[in-house]
């Protein structure tokens, strides 16, 4: 049954993404200094990640070039139940580094990239921004926990400049320290 399913999700993302143009993405990522502990600012808040805060995304480069990736949280508070997920991801499009297909268990290995960096500040690496290519999921990244005002309107300024949809934004609550 639980096959049958991912058969039936996958087959209808093919077909949306057959008519689907894909959000713009950066230029070019440099994936060793893409790599290391990011912090979830903001969310679309999806099936998986529905009620989960202090979350982050850790990627390690592997000796192959594919990129561990590590996504943890807590279920409702700080102080909640520990969820994590282990995946992989690989570079779909080696002239940008900006498409990525991550795969994590039980979940369908779609046939086309499903992280896109649409916004990076490409000086410092302080800051991402990742969607899908139907924008499903929209995620603001930071290298650190919180985020000042002025970067964040920043972001979402750039992120309708680009059409994409940030009204289901939800802001996650992170460590202070």
């Amino acid at each position: 049954m639980k096959k049958m399913f991912l058969t039936i999700v996958t087959s209808v993302c093919m077909l949306f993404m057959s008519g689907c143009q894909w959000a713009v993405t950066v230029p070019y990522v440099e994936i060793p200094r893409y790599m290391g502990l990011w912090y979830q600012i903001s969310a679309n808040e999806v099936f998986f990640n529905e009620g989960l805060v202090g979350v982050t995304a850790e990627y390690t480069l592997l000796d192959d070039g594919s990129v561990q990736v590590l996504n943890k949280g807590f279920v409702d508070t700080l102080d909640g139940e520990p969820s994590e997920i282990l995946g992989n991801a690989t570079v779909w499009d080696e002239e940008t580094n900006s498409k990525l297909k991550v795969v994590f268990p039980e979940a369908p290995n779609l046939p086309y990239p499903n992280y896109l960096i649409v916004v990076l500040d490409n000086i410092d690496y302080q800051y991402a921004v990742v969607t899908d290519p139907l924008e499903y999921t929209l995620f603001v990244l930071s290298r650190t926990p919180t985020m000042d005002d002025n970067t964040y309107a920043m972001i979402l300024g750039e992120l309708e400049a680009l059409d994409v949809d940030t009204s289901k934004l939800i802001l996650t609550p992170q460590p202070s320290n």
